[in-house]
């Protein structure tokens, strides 16, 4: 029970430390991405450079990389393919920090309070046959419910957590969506965007999970 109630703690921390993460990162305000392309397509990259910089949005920091690089003559498309990939990896793998540790405790906590249900059955089955002949059926009963409390607690601990774990995951894969779809927009104006075979589906992937 006390490792359940540390777990408890440790889930209801994350989930509160990640709301106000992506609260801050304005992960939904995607709106001024039309605002950058309208710019771009007017030649105006400074100032568009300017207003991605006023942006707290991962979304703006890939668009930002995507201005930089997708200006530079000197690159090719497969060195800005490359750059912006790492900053938009960067930037997913920030959003899912301490995310694995959320859904280990929503897998552990059952696990846990099934284990101290086991072990208190074990212990009540083992008052019992110490009582001999003298058996108190208050002995067995309150020692079920003791145990079987701490699959409840467990129960209790894992279902919020998972609950949080999936929307919170939601979040992250709308997020990489955009960053795509923005990022492709940019680079489309420089001319640079990557080639994307629609057979190749492992590429696909990795270019879904990269941007």
């Amino acid at each position: 029970m006390y490792v359940l109630l540390l777990m408890s703690i440790l889930a209801t921390a994350i989930i509160l430390l990640k709301l106000y993460q992506f609260y801050r990162s304005g992960l939904r305000q995607v709106a001024f991405v039309d605002g950058i392309v309208s710019a771009l397509q007017h030649g105006e990259h400074g100032r568009a450079l300017q207003a991605l910089q006023q942006q707290n949005s991962p979304v703006a920091r890939v668009l930002e990389s995507a201005v930089r690089c997708g200006a530079d003559p000197a690159m090719s498309t497969g060195d800005v393919e490359a750059e912006v990939s790492r900053v938009g990896s960067a930037q997913i793998r920030n959003l899912e920090s301490w995310l694995r540790g959320l859904s280990s405790i929503a897998h552990l906590s059952p696990l846990l309070g099934l284990l101290g249900t086991v072990t208190g059955m074990i212990a009540a089955f083992m008052s019992l046959e110490q009582a001999g002949s003298r058996v108190d059926p208050s002995i067995l009963s309150g020692g079920i419910w003791e145990a079987l409390l701490t699959t409840a607690f467990g129960l209790t601990v894992a279902i919020p957590a998972m609950a949080a774990f999936y929307y919170l995951e939601g979040e992250v894969d709308h997020v990489r969506a955009a960053m795509k779809d923005a990022g492709i927009r940019v680079l489309r104006h420089f001319g640079k965007t990557p080639h994307i075979d629609s057979r190749d589906d492992e590429r696909i992937e990795d270019e879904t999970h990269g941007l």
